[in-house]
Parts: C-alpha cells; structure tokens; sequence
C-alpha cells in the first residue's frame, strides 16, 4: 500500500486550506510520510517479525533432507528389495551383456510394473515382493522360537512377511517429505534472509543521517542488536543448508553413480523412491493373497 512517488508528492504539498478534502485513508497516508523513511523501517519491522518462523522452517527443511539422506542408506527393507530386484533382474537375464549386473539405477524401480508375467497380470514388481515376503517371512518365523510349527505356517510365515514389506513406506517417511520439497525455492529463501540484513542495515545508515532524535536512537538500538543475533543465525543456516545440499550429493551418487546429470533437478531421487512407494502401495492388497504369484513367473 506504499504511495507511488508521484502520490507521495501530492500528499506533500496537501495544503489543510484547499477545498478538497481528504479521505481517512489519504490522511493516514500523509501522516506516515511525515516519518523519517517510513516504509524502509516498515520492511525492516515485518523482516524482523517474520525472522523467527523463517529461520524454523528452513531449518526443519534441511533437517528433513539430512534425516531422508540417512533413510535411504540405512533402511534394511529398502535395501532388501534393491537387492531382490537385482537378483531377479540378473536371473531374467542369464547368458546376455546384461546377466551380471552389479547394480541399477532407482528410476529402474518405476519400470517393474511395466514387465508382466506370463499371466498377463503378475508384474515383475509382483513377483519381486513375494519373494521378499517369504524370504522375510521365514526369517521372523525362525527367530520367534516360542511358537510351535503348525499346519499355517506358510500362511504365518506369509503374513509375517506382508507386515515387514508394508512396514517400508513408514520407514521413509522423511523421504516422501523431501520429495515435496523444491531446491530453488529453499536457495532462494536462505538468499532473502540474508538480503534482509543487507535492507536493514540500509535503514540503519539513513538513520544515522538524521538529527539526534531520542525514537530514533531507540530504533538504531532495537535494530543493531537484532542484527547481531540474525547475522549469526544466517550464517548457521547456510551452514545447514551446505550440509544438507551435501549428503544429497553423496546419497544420489551412492545409488547412480554420478550426480552432475541431477544438478538440475537434485532432490529427484527422493520423487523417484515417493512414486515407487506409491506404486507398491497400490499393489499392496494383491503381494498379501498369494493366490497367483505361485504359478506365474516373471
């Protein structure tokens, strides 16, 4: 609501004695010009006010990042699967250049719904996850010697199995948040705030132009200890982010290899894991029947 400069002129030479009246809102106006730089102090003010709850959000942000880097390199279910997917991928291709692979990239995970089992309708994604539900299954069977075998342990080993697999998307939670998130917008935050310095400091130094007033010293005074503190706090921040940015790096190049072809886009791997975890998701009521995945094969 700041007046133009050719507004600001006109409120100036307002004469209380011209037969035009003002309305409230050009008279508050006038009133607030008649402040030395007022609407400079008015940004710092609200820079100030906000400080706070920005410096928390990006701060949680780059946590997020650090907390969803370290999912995915520690979470055993998710590397479990990487695995069987590697394993079924190398079976499915014996005797061609492809038949020993040593790894894959994650963007391969989207593509397993895409291969179909001589059914028709068991996907390769299917018939990866089964094979974890047993294997998995057996193991959690294995380890609780208080139960006795039965005629259901199959079905027991079956459902033991679902539950570890179905456990995956709340183990990466933190990924699914990251995924949401938008590089440029966080860079472009941690750049305003340290802009913000720089616009108050601009008020402090016209500040200082003017004649010795008791309001404006109480100002400078407000506004100089705050600095102090938000300088400080931004230089944390950046550090923060520098961290964050840098186990992104380390955790893309960890699953493909080389991260400058991501540069442009370099949470993308968190949006690759967020739609994979939605793809398997989808498929959950089917890994859970065991009613087809028996005959069919990939």
């Amino acid at each position: 609501m700041a007046p133009t400069k050719e507004e600001e002129r006109k409120l100036k030479d307002y004469k209380d004695d011209s037969p035009v009246k003002l309305g409230p809102a050009e008279k508050f106006l006038k009133a607030v010009l008649d402040i030395p730089f007022a609407f400079k102090r008015v940004d710092a003010m609200l820079y100030m006010a906000n400080f706070e709850s920005e410096v928390e959000y990006l701060k949680k942000s780059f946590q997020t990042l650090e907390n969803a880097c370290e999912e995915l390199r520690t979470s055993r279910m998710f590397l479990k699967l990487l695995e069987a997917v590697l394993k079924t991928g190398n079976r499915m291709n014996v005797g061609t250049n492809r038949g020993d692979a040593h790894a894959f990239k994650l963007d391969t995970l989207l593509k397993l719904v895409d291969v179909k089992g001589a059914d028709g309708k068991t996907t390769l994604l299917h018939f990866v996850v089964q094979e974890i539900i047993r294997t998995e299954g057996a193991r959690l069977s294995d380890a609780d010697q208080t139960q006795s075998s039965t005629v259901n342990e199959d079905a027991r080993c079956r459902k033991l199995g679902l539950q570890v697999v179905s456990s995956l998307s709340s183990e990466l939670t933190n990924v699914k948040k990251a995924a949401a998130m938008d590089s440029e917008v966080l860079n472009s935050d941690v750049l305003k705030l340290s802009r913000g310095i720089e616009n108050i400091s601009d008020v402090l130094r016209l500040n200082e132009k003017m004649a010795s007033d008791e309001s404006l010293e109480k100002f400078s005074e407000s506004m100089n200890k705050f600095m102090k503190m938000a300088e400080e706090e931004i230089i944390r921040i950046q550090a923060h982010e520098s961290v964050a940015l840098s186990l992104v790096k380390e955790i893309t190049e960890y699953f493909h290899g080389n991260s400058t072809k991501e540069e442009a886009h370099p949470f993308r791997i968190f949006m690759v894991v967020r739609d994979f975890l939605t793809v398997l998701e989808r498929g959950r009521p089917r890994y859970g029947s065991g009613s087809d995945d028996e005959t069919a094969s990939p």
